[in-house]
């Protein structure tokens, strides 16, 4: 009876694990990549990959969509790298236009995800897609897929202009703010775009805090120095503080 229960426990951990593991690498679901969102205001910029960054902060995640005109190119494999390995993107809401603009949803595409990255194939490699996923907080990385024109718009009222808040790799990009959203732009990417951005009204904020501890921290430092010289005058007014005569220079001891 013992040996029928160890044997039925073993059978549930085998399936629960193949479970795990077809959870795991089972792809993305028709679902998720048919999900609703509107590309058509990226679509109508000049260069071949276009970024947008949408919310993000200190304690929450960003957004992003992302649109490419692929030049020749009926292959992609999307994925983010980190210390130890490269790690398949999650990306939901794919869609595919033809040159002469019919639309493919992502069900519709051969869309197949690995632990390491996301193939994704379209019909013809002269057509554009767009797809979604997720970026960090105030920071945001990603692998140039294709080697052409890159457009990154960050999210309302960010920058990345303050070098102690802010950075962007690689070098090489114009800058530009229009309606109270910064616009970087490369000609040529062949690396990965690495952002670390910040919300200009923390900048104040920032100043602010540093100013209060320069003041409370100086105000500390005189209150400290007024005690110990306080100090030191009772231990004077109390003798405390009186010097013993050195008489080893007055000669040798008596007897030499």
């Amino acid at each position: 009876m013992n040996r029928r229960l160890v044997l039925a426990a073993v059978a549930v951990a085998l399936l629960a694990g193949l479970a795990g593991c077809s959870m795991i690498f089972g792809g993305i679901s028709d679902e998720e990549l048919d999900r609703e969102q509107e590309y058509d205001d990226l679509r109508d910029r000049d260069a071949d990959v276009v970024v947008d960054i949408e919310g993000g902060s200190l304690i929450s995640n960003s957004d992003f969509r992302a649109v490419y005109d692929l030049n020749e190119t009926d292959e992609l494999t999307l994925y983010r790298s980190n210390f130890y390995r490269d790690e398949a993107l999650d990306i939901h809401s794919v869609r595919y236009w033809y040159p002469n603009g019919t639309e493919l949803t992502g069900s519709e595409l051969f869309v197949d995800q690995s632990r390491s990255s996301t193939e994704v194939r379209v019909p013809d490699g002269n057509g554009t897609i767009a797809f979604s996923g997720s970026g960090g907080s105030n920071t945001f990385q990603l692998p140039a897929y294709v080697h052409e024109s890159h457009e990154v718009i960050l999210p309302e009222g960010h920058r990345t202009s303050n070098f102690l808040f802010g950075n962007v790799n690689p070098g090489g990009y114009e800058r530009e703010v229009v309606d109270d959203r910064e616009h970087l732009t490369w000609e040529h990417v062949d690396g990965t775009i690495s952002l670390r951005f910040y919300q200009t009204r923390d900048v104040p904020l920032f100043a602010g805090l540093v100013a209060v501890v320069v003041v409370f921290g100086g105000a500390g430092i005189a209150y400290y120095y007024r005690q110990v010289k306080r100090l030191q005058e009772r231990r004077e007014e109390m003798g405390l503080d009186v010097e013993i005569e050195d008489d080893s220079d007055d000669g040798p001891p008596p007897g030499f």
